[in-house]
């Protein structure tokens, strides 16, 4: 259960359309729904804020449309992460109003479709995503979707590597208006500290795979990072 439904359900009892009774068993899962397969952390949105997000890389298409289906029971909005084609297929046949990004491997289910007018508020601060270069964009996307997923605005400078210092310098603005910079980088790892050395803001630094020779599977960016 989410803070929405829950406010929606006290103000219900509140008014006299739903009986106390009624609220208490609506309450009666949590914070645990036990599936057999998973423990869904149904409580999890009223004490941090946001919902359980589903890992789906390890689990097989069913697990994760059975997950998929017990969580939107509870929750308005559901997110999953690293998924592929076959999870996203086997969702959608249980739920209406999913979506799939092939790029970001996010897996996503609302209520309703989703008003991408409903995230530009009127709030001006925004999360820069940072990449140094396309091949870290799966990476990238994955960030910046989920922070839209979550209402946040998002503005992309991507490709910006020191390999080609004046493509970040020329975007320098942006990203140093940022709120938070999420910043993405494999080979060396060095962008985040480049960037760090430009902006305010916290940076988020973001090692990935990408490289070869002695980045060592990202290791190497990972060390430059730390």
């Amino acid at each position: 259960m989410d803070p929405e439904r829950l406010r929606a359900l006290l103000h219900a009892v509140e008014a006299g359309d739903t009986s106390v009774e009624q609220a208490i068993a609506s309450l009666q899962a949590m914070p645990i729904d036990d599936i057999g397969e998973a423990k869904l952390d149904t409580h999890r949105a009223l004490r941090q804020g946001i919902g359980e997000v589903v890992l789906c890389e390890p689990k097989t298409p069913e697990q994760v449309a059975d997950i998929f289906a017990a969580l939107s029971q509870h929750h308005a909005h559901v997110l999953g992460t690293r998924a592929d084609q076959s999870m996203a297929d086997a969702v959608s046949h249980r739920l209406p109003n999913v979506a799939y990004d092939g790029v970001s491997r996010l897996l996503t289910y609302r209520t309703e479709p989703h008003d991408e007018a409903e995230r530009v508020a009127a709030d001006e601060h925004y999360v820069a995503v940072v990449t140094a270069g396309t091949a870290d964009l799966p990476v990238a996307e994955e960030a910046a979707q989920t922070c839209e997923f979550y209402n946040l605005r998002v503005r992309r400078v991507f490709d910006v590597g020191v390999a080609g210092i004046h493509r970040l310098l020329a975007n320098r603005q942006k990203v140093a208006e940022a709120a938070v910079v999420i910043c993405v980088a494999g080979m060396e790892g060095a962008l985040p500290s480049v960037v760090g050395g430009l902006v305010a803001a916290p940076v988020v630094a973001v090692p990935t795979s990408v490289g070869y020779g002695a980045n060592f599977h990202g290791l190497s960016a990972l060390l430059a990072m730390l």
